[in-house]
Formats: structure tokens, C-alpha cells, sequence
């Protein structure tokens, strides 16, 4: 595959009419090998990436003349070239495609929409108390990594019971260096703490010793040890350490029970998906040592009508082969359904781990256990998500019967401006669509250059910034404009609007309301000024609520950010020129921000790498801060 033809790859746009693809000509043309193929469309732009053992075959079937879903009609509509690469095997194949999918992420592929790192428990070996931690990203440092779990949430909630078991430090080293007594996490019994030497230095190394053993799946020798410790205290009538060790083992079998923990074996990953109203859920659930690490639910998109094997072969493709380290693949992936390509999958997992990977989905005893745990989990999210869906499709609904909308809106942005008493002013901009919150498009805003306070100029200036980049077609433009504000802040965005040409945008104010209690929230038509009132369980009422208060929520997240940063930076740091290096040496040279201030340029100049002109700036802007 050339470079050059992908030149503009990206996401799909507008282009002028062109001859149609010549399906014939190309089927005759192309190979029989196997290997990955390419659709674009006119702009070049990637619609589609697949892969095949017979290219010519599987391209053919896209062009029968019945049989065809509508969504591969729409696909094949816009088919202007198909560019293939052939490969020296299937599995290359799938390496292939999976790299091609991650790079152009293409509308009609299966798309996880999830590109994060797994977390770790991380168990430092190079301090004398070793702390525990939630890791993420590379493991160079010295210690101990235990996992991959499916999201933070499970490592948080496994942190939390190892406190209580175990007692190792959790807290950053800078905290703990800085300690003359102990912490509250030692009062309430979840840390030893070992920074004010409240426990030896040996009992310590063994509480860390065993939860590198119950982390390992060591369970049972664990829970051994604990008990051998509390008869030779109570033998030694040292009665409450018997009696903490007896709490300690009881909870420790309490937590291998909630977690399935089955004869400390199984390294293991269980893929359940179900499918219902056009809608998947996939279900992975973690096993590691034989414990249940915790589980997650994703919903992949499709603008295909791919059926159920599918989904589930383009999530096992993407989450290991793109998603996962060859370190964090698991031994074993029990499915609840036979996938077609489980061989070849297998393979290519294998040779990216550089060891055997098998995927299975007929299991029995504890496999099945909790294959039937992943398959109910996915089951009732599934409900779930369908029953949220059909509740946001409802606000919608009435959201266009209230505005008397001709269509139902299908995006929505909603501003809002935060600060304290004009200090770190922020603008939110939150986008909602058919489906509710989309927050990967969600932005904010530092707003600078306005009167502190000046709430007018702050929102235009957001709206202006913003705009100007709808207007350029750089991002989509909504149905539907929410202002949290009353005319004031509508007049503004109107205001920009007519600057900007844009004139078919469907602007609506939100005012609170006389006693600005919610549900007597007052709505605005930026067409025609006409104020709305809705009863308080309307449903597009609460639509307009919920957009209008996670904006809301945005912008204080964003203000507080801006706010506290600004208040943690030194005050050397707002000057140009001043940068780490040169804020050292001053600190250094004076002994603090305080004999910087009162230093005359002259005594700043003879601060090594401080000219004049730098001197001077340093002066004036120490004296004006």
C-alpha cells in the first residue's frame, strides 16, 4: 500500500460527483491471495478496512445483486477505490488490518473507541517500606506489577481490602518522609504505619511479603501463615495480636469468596457478548491466579449490521492485538459462542505474546462458573443500556415537540461560563447527542483578555472561538445552542452569530428562573424571543437540565483546575524569560522568593545566566505581582 495514496486519509467528507467505481473491471483484476483490502471514498478518505484468505472473493460478495444489508449499500455507494495489499498469510492478514484499523479508524469498522493502558497494582521494591499503587503506562519502575485489571475502579476496590488485610503503606513517598505522627489510615486500622516506626521493620517485610504472595495467587499459603502467627501469639497470651490476626484471616476468606478464587489457577480472560434491539454489549471479565480481578462492559459501534460473531471477533482482534502487550495477554479466552476465525486469532495472539494462547468457548466447572458471571453481567447492562437509550430517545422527542422542531435534534452544545470574583475565568462546551453525554467532544476554554467578571465578553469571546472553527468545517455544527444564561448571554451569542455568517443555528437561553430554584428553569427561542415554561416533569425539561448542569459541572471542574494552578505557581514563573533553571539559581542564590523581591537589579545581575534586560523584567515584575 502506497503512502502516497493516503495522503488526506481521515474523516469522511463531502466530495463533488464522480464516475462510478467500476466493480467489474476491478473483481476481474484482483488476486485470489490472501490479504487486506481498502475502500475510500472520492476525498480518499478510508471508509472501510478488511481482510481475507481469497481477496477476490470477499470483495465479490459485496457486489451481488441481492442479499445486501441497506448499511453495506450505503458503504458500497460511496466506493470510489479499493486499494489491496496482499500478505504471505491470514494471520499477517489480521496484523495487518487491526494496525490499519488503529491508524485511520474508519467509520464502518468495528470500533472500540477505547485506547487506554490497563492498570496494575504496582508493589515498590526500592524503599525500605515498600508502598502499593495504581499503575498505568510503562513498568520501569523497581518493583513488582500485578495484573492487568479491566479499569481503575476494580484496582481501587482491591487496594481497598488489601489495606485491611495487609496494612502496607499507600501513600506517596513525599507524604510519607514527611510524617511525625501517624495518619488517620493508621487509626482506623489500614495502614501499620511504618513512618513513624509504629511496627519493626521486620513485621513490616512480612505484611509486604504476603501481599506479594496474595497478589501472585498464594492465597492459601497466606492464609497458612496468618494462622500459624495467631497460635503462637495466643500461645504466647498475647491476646489482642491473636485477636487482630483472626480478624484479619476471617476477612481474608471473606475476599476469596466475593472473588471466585479457584485452586489459585487460571490466567484467563472471559469474553461474553449478547446482542439485542441493534445493540452489543461485551462483557470481559479478568482472571488472574484464579482470582476475579473484576469485570468491564463495552459497547462497540458499528455502521454495519454485523451479527453477534462478528462483534466479537473485531473486539477480541482489537483489545489484544492492538489494545494489549504481548506481557498482558492472558493464557486462555473463553468465549460464549464459537467464533469462525478462533484459530486464527489464536495464532496471531500467540505469536504477539510469543507463547501459546488458546480460545476456547465449551468449558465446564469453575471456567463455567465464570463464564456464566461474564454472560449475566452483559446481559443486564445490555437492559440497562437499552432502557437509558429509549429514556433519552423520549427527551428528545419531546424536546422537538416543545421547540416545535421539523426533526429530532441530533446534537446539542450547551455553554457556560465559570470563575471567582473574575479571577480564572473557563468556558465549557459540552456536546450531547442522540445517545446522551459525549464526552470526547466535550472542550474547555481558558478565556483571557475580558474584565474580570465580565460574563458578556466571556461568552463571546467562547462562542467566537469556537464558532470560527464551525464555520471553517473543522467541526460538525449542531441542531440545537444552548446558553445557560438568561438575554443577556443569548444577545451575545446571536451577536456572534451575525459576525460569523452563521444564520440556521437553532439558539436557545436558559434563565433560571425568579427564584433560581430548578424546575422553573425559563427557556428563551433565540429566534423569536419567546419564553417557554415547561411543567417540572417534563421530560424536555429535564433533557435541558441535564445538558445544562453538566455544562455547568464542566466549567467549576475546569475554573477549579485553572484557579489552583495558578495559585500553586511561583510568582517568578509568570515572568519571560525565567524558566526552571534560572528559578532555581535565584531561589538559591537569595534563599527564597522573598530575598529575590528585595534584590536590587544590580544584585540580580550577579546571579549566574541573569543579564540586564532579564534583571530588569525580573525587577519590575516581582514589584508588580
Amino acid at each position: 500500500m502506497s503512502s502516497e495514496s493516503k495522503t488526506g486519509m481521515g474523516a469522511d467528507s463531502a466530495a463533488p460527483a464522480v464516475a462510478e467505481f467500476d466493480s467489474k473491471t476491478f473483481l476481474k483484476n484482483v488476486t485470489v491471495k490472501a490479504g487486506v483490502y481498502v475502500m475510500l471514498n472520492a476525498a480518499a478518505d478510508v471508509l472501510y478496512v478488511g481482510k481475507a484468505k481469497n481477496l477476490r472473493n470477499r470483495l465479490s460478495s459485496y457486489f451481488r445483486a441481492s442479499g445486501l444489508t441497506s448499511k453495506t449499500v450505503a458503504l458500497v455507494s460511496r466506493i470510489h477505490e479499493i486499494e489491496v495489499t496482499v500478505t504471505a498469510s491470514e494471520r499477517e492478514a489480521l496484523l495487518l488490518e487491526q494496525n490499519l484499523i488503529k491508524q485511520y479508524k474508519p467509520p464502518y469498522n468495528i470500533l472500540l473507541r477505547d485506547d487506554k493502558s490497563y492498570p496494575y497494582i504496582y508493589l515498590s521494591t526500592d524503599h525500605k517500606h515498600p508502598r502499593l499503587s495504581i499503575h498505568r503506562g510503562s513498568k520501569k519502575g523497581k518493583g513488582m506489577y500485578f495484573g492487568p485489571y479491566p479499569s481503575a475502579s476494580a484496582v481501587r476496590e482491591s487496594l481497598s481490602w488489601l489495606q485491611k488485610v495487609f496494612r502496607v503503606r499507600q501513600c506517596e513517598d513525599s507524604y510519607y518522609r514527611g510524617r511525625s505522627r501517624p495518619c488517620l489510615q493508621y487509626q482506623i486500622g489500614r495502614c501499620s504505619a511504618p513512618c513513624v516506626s509504629a511496627v519493626s521493620d521486620e513485621e513490616y517485610a512480612i505484611d509486604v511479603n504476603h501481599t506479594q504472595m496474595f497478589l501472585q495467587g498464594k492465597s492459601s499459603e497466606v492464609s497458612r501463615a496468618l494462622a500459624d502467627d495467631m497460635e503462637r501469639h495466643a500461645s504466647a497470651l498475647e491476646f489482642e495480636k491473636a485477636a487482630d490476626l483472626r480478624d484479619r484471616i476471617a476477612y481474608l476468606q471473606q475476599v476469596q469468596a466475593t472473588q471466585c478464587i479457584e485452586g489459585e489457577t487460571g490466567d484467563i480472560d472471559i469474553v461474553a457478548g449478547v446482542m439485542d434491539a441493534g445493540t452489543v454489549c461485551i462483557q470481559l471479565l479478568c482472571v488472574r491466579a484464579g482470582r476475579v480481578l473484576g469485570s468491564r462492559s463495552y459497547f462497540p459501534k458499528s455502521q454495519l449490521e454485523e451479527p453477534l460473531v462478528s462483534q466479537l471477533e473485531a473486539f477480541v482482534a482489537q483489545h489484544y492485538l492492538i489494545g494489549t502487550g504481548g506481557a498482558d495477554m492472558p493464557r486462555e479466552i473463553i468465549t460464549n459462542i464459537a467464533l469462525d476465525d478462533a484459530a486464527l486469532l489464536a495464532g496471531g495472539l500467540s505469536e504477539q505474546a510469543g507463547r501459546q494462547v488458546s480460545i476456547s468457548h465449551s468449558v465446564r466447572s469453575h471456567r463455567a462458573k465464570w463464564l456464566g458471571l461474564a454472560l449475566t453481567a452483559a446481559e443486564q447492562n445490555l437492559v440497562n443500556r437499552l432502557a437509558s437509550s429509549a429514556s433519552t430517545l423520549k427527551r428528545f422527542k419531546a424536546l422537538q415537540a416543545v421547540l416545535e422542531l421539523d426533526d429530532k435534534p441530533e446534537r446539542m452544545e450547551c455553554f457556560d461560563i465559570s470563575h471567582s470574583s473574575g479571577e480564572a475565568t473557563v468556558a465549557s462546551c459540552v456536546v450531547f447527542d442522540g445517545n446522551g453525554p459525549l464526552k470526547s467532544d466535550y472542550r474547555k476554554m481558558n478565556i483571557d483578555g475580558v474584565a474580570a467578571g465580565d460574563d458578556y465578553a466571556a461568552m463571546h469571546q467562547a462562542l467566537s472561538r469556537r464558532y470560527k472553527r464551525i464555520k471553517a468545517g473543522e467541526i460538525v455544527k449542531p441542531d440545537i445552542l444552548f446558553i445557560d444564561g438568561g438575554k443577556g448571554q443569548l444577545t451575545q451569542a446571536k451577536q456572534v452569530m451575525a459576525e460569523l455568517g452563521i444564520d440556521d443555528l437553532f439558539m436557545v437561553g436558559v434563565a433560571k428562573g425568579s427564584d433560581r430554584r430548578a424546575g422553573l428553569e425559563v427557556l428563551i427561542r433565540g429566534d423569536n424571543g419567546r419564553e417557554i415554561n415547561l411543567p417540572d416533569n417534563s421530560p424536555a425539561l429535564h433533557l435541558i437540565q441535564h445538558i445544562r448542569d453538566e455544562s455547568h459541572r464542566f466549567a467549576i471542574t475546569g475554573h477549579k483546575a485553572r484557579r489552583d494552578k495558578a495559585r500553586r505557581q511561583s510568582t517568578l514563573e509568570s515572568i519571560p524569560g525565567v524558566g526552571a533553571k534560572r528559578r532555581r539559581d535565584l531561589l538559591r542564590h537569595f534563599g527564597g522568593l522573598q530575598g529575590v523581591r528585595q534584590a536590587s537589579v544590580e544584585d540580580l545581575r550577579r546571579v549566574s545566566g541573569i543579564s540586564e534586560k532579564i534583571a530588569q523584567q525580573i525587577h519590575e515584575g516581582l514589584r508588580s505581582a
